[in-house]
């Protein structure tokens, strides 16, 4: 009988994070150049919140965005889990939630991962393609 993978299998590693100080645009940028849509946000080395690329749209509308700090517009309560996490349960939350994104965290605070709807999308791609292989 197959066991359910953990997060830590299929999420994106050693993922790139930006300071809270950080202006929105230093933060649009760095996605751009990443191809990202998704970043930790850290106060020092510890987890303070989650940036998207949609935040950043958002706050485009107001005037001076562009020199908003990251801490103003990211959603400070993120969805947190460790490397072990079961998958089927991360994607269970993630679903019932309508989370994009899911940030993994050692037991020391450190920030390893971050597993996205993309990361999930290509998941569900590999296990389809293997089961109905030749069928």
């Amino acid at each position: 009988m197959k066991t359910i993978p953990q997060v830590q299998k299929v999420m994106t590693t050693m993922p790139h994070t930006i300071g809270a100080e950080q202006t929105l645009s230093t933060a649009k940028e760095m996605m751009s150049q990443h191809g990202i849509r998704h970043l930790p946000v850290l106060s020092g080395s510890h987890l303070v919140g989650l940036l998207s690329d949609r935040d950043i749209s958002l706050a485009a509308s107001f005037k001076g965005s562009a020199e908003m700090k990251v801490e103003d517009v990211m959603m400070s309560m993120t969805y947190v889990v460790k490397p072990e996490a079961p998958l089927n349960e991360v994607v269970s939350k993630m679903a019932a939630n309508k989370y994009g994104s899911v940030v993994v965290q050692q037991g020391n605070g450190k920030v390893v991962g971050i597993f996205t709807t993309v990361d999930a999308l290509r998941f569900l791609s590999e296990v389809l393609e293997e089961h109905y292989k030749g069928a």
